[in-house]
């Protein structure tokens, strides 16, 4: 064997230090850009996460009249469910808002009923009137007055039946009390002017009210939870004509 000569192996040991040195330290640097590489692909990951999680996240609600909406989608649900089975929540989930918004304008699932009941007399009121028109016969007019009654509750069936069904209090509810008076109250105007005129028997007024109220009320619900043989609106109406011709106490 030849012997290496000392200052051979020094510089080969050298240059294997030097070369193991950068080729750790390059080394070193590409576990670093790949530890950096994975740290910003999982700081990605996590950004598009959070994006994901944020727009499946419900919406915030925008509509201009958040009570309005509210009571829109209570009168569709009344349609499915009726109007003792909903909760305010469903009301809420339907409406898109949070299951806290409707306490925002309701006390409870009654006070948001009651809303419903008030917007309903109101409705029924102005379709009396409407129906009334100007009419110049006191007679006619309540005769249509009533069958605007009937067409109201055609139009308006789940008003209706929170009106007239739901158990709601009058010392709790006022603006709806008030409502159901004022509507009452234009019956009246309409069966007084008729006794004004000669038309109804001069009597007790509130009694001919009630009359007339029973005969229109009795033959809406009837048609509004399909118990008449009858197939359209217009069938119902020509019906309630017939019964109101009928049943009026007209002044002989």
């Amino acid at each position: 064997m030849w012997a290496m000569p000392t200052c051979y192996a020094y510089d080969v040991a050298r240059v294997n230090m030097v070369a193991s040195y950068f080729l750790g330290v390059r080394l070193g640097a590409v576990a670093r850009r790949r530890e950096s590489a994975k740290a910003h692909v999982a700081d990605v990951n996590t950004l598009d996460i959070m994006r994901r999680r944020k727009m499946r996240r419900p919406k915030p609600y925008h509509h201009g009249n958040l009570r309005e909406a509210l009571l829109e989608a209570a009168i569709r649900l009344i349609a499915e469910v009726g109007p003792t089975a909903f909760t305010l929540r469903e009301v809420a989930r339907r409406a898109g808002v949070s299951h806290n918004a409707p306490y925002r304008h309701f006390r409870d699932r009654d006070d948001l009923m009651a809303a419903v009941a008030a917007q309903g007399f109101r409705e029924l009121t102005q379709a009396m009137v409407e129906a009334a028109g100007e009419k110049t016969d006191t007679l006619d007019r309540l005769k249509r007055a009533g069958l605007g009654y009937v067409t109201f509750a055609l139009r308006r069936p789940e008003h209706f039946t929170v009106m007239f069904d739901a158990p709601l209090s009058k010392r709790k509810h006022p603006d709806s009390a008030a409502a159901a008076e004022q509507a009452f109250g234009t019956l009246l105007g309409f069966v007084k002017g008729c006794q004004d005129a000669g038309r109804l028997p001069s009597g007790d007024l509130r009694q001919l009210a009630l009359l007339a109220w029973t005969m229109v009320h009795g033959i809406a619900k009837l048609a509004i939870t399909g118990r008449l043989p009858f197939h359209s609106n217009a069938e119902v109406l020509k019906f309630g004509e017939f019964v109101i011709d009928q049943s009026l106490p007209v002044a002989r």
